[in-house]
């Protein structure tokens, strides 16, 4: 299966509170934070919520 290389690029501050809510269940909690994650549904949703704050990269 494949998997999400997820990079938190920019800061949370001043971002909605569901926006920070969704980064730290994303598990990141600072600026440059990476986490890989399964390709699964609800992960690209919540990538899909903070589109602007991460960078997304497909990994084998």
């Amino acid at each position: 299966m494949a998997r999400l290389k997820i990079t938190q690029t920019k800061s949370y501050i001043g971002s909605k509170q569901n926006h920070r809510e969704t980064l730290r269940s994303l598990g990141l909690k600072r600026l440059h934070d990476v986490v890989v994650k399964e390709d699964r549904p609800e992960f690209r949703g919540m990538v899909q919520t903070v589109r602007h704050l991460v960078t997304v990269e497909e990994v084998d």
